[in-house]
């Protein structure tokens, strides 16, 4: 399911003027088969837009390695100061949406993520953004709809980001293999689920 930078970079994402200073750490492909206006769906999913109970881990993130993972994250977090207000976007890093053209601006924005740290910069069509800053990074996920080949189309994921200095830049490095062992593809596979689950519940309504 990872994808090489070519398949984020080619495309004509507004994200690229918007953000050309952050670097481009991921791409994955989602699996998530649907038709050209899909995207608003998979947002759905991503925000929790459809579920009422604000303390409850979204579905997509709750397994051991990342519950480990974010447990550790959030450990280290706290010992060293990473994740005060004042680190985070606003603070030390200004959110995106400064960046963001008129017609961006001006448009729909997307819903915050309840269970991360994430904050919706902006939405389209076939792209959204949100981002989350800290002490060590200000980061971005991006969610593109692109064809998939096969007549249909599905969801494309990539993550880029701007490390604060050497110890954002060595804090990058050492989670690296973390991502790549659990954490992205429980991720992704939860993201499946969850994408099924939600196609039938559409199905069953319409």
């Amino acid at each position: 399911m990872k994808l090489p930078t070519t398949a984020h970079t080619s495309r004509p994402w507004r994200i690229h003027s918007i953000a050309p200073d952050f670097r481009l750490e991921d791409v994955w492909a989602l699996p998530t088969p649907g038709g050209p206006d899909d995207l608003a769906h998979l947002v759905d999913l991503f925000t929790d837009a459809h579920k009422d109970d604000d303390s409850k881990p979204a579905a997509h993130v709750s397994t051991p390695v990342s519950r480990l993972l974010f447990a550790v994250r959030d450990k280290l977090g706290k010992l060293l100061g990473w994740d005060r207000p004042e680190k985070g976007v606003g603070g030390r890093v200004p959110s995106l949406r400064g960046r963001l053209p008129a017609d961006l601006r001006d448009g729909p924005r997307g819903s915050d993520l309840r269970s991360e740290p994430f904050t919706s910069v902006y939405q389209t069509h076939d792209e959204w953004v949100a981002e989350m800053g800290n002490g060590t990074v200000h980061g971005l996920m991006h969610i593109g709809w692109v064809p998939d080949g096969a007549g249909g189309y599905r969801g494309q994921m990539a993550v880029l980001v701007k490390p604060n200095g050497l110890a954002g830049a060595a804090y990058m490095a050492l989670i690296k293999p973390f991502r790549y062992l659990g954490l992205y593809s429980a991720f992704i596979r939860g993201i499946g689920r969850e994408w099924e689950e939600s196609a039938h519940r559409r199905k069953v309504a319409g």
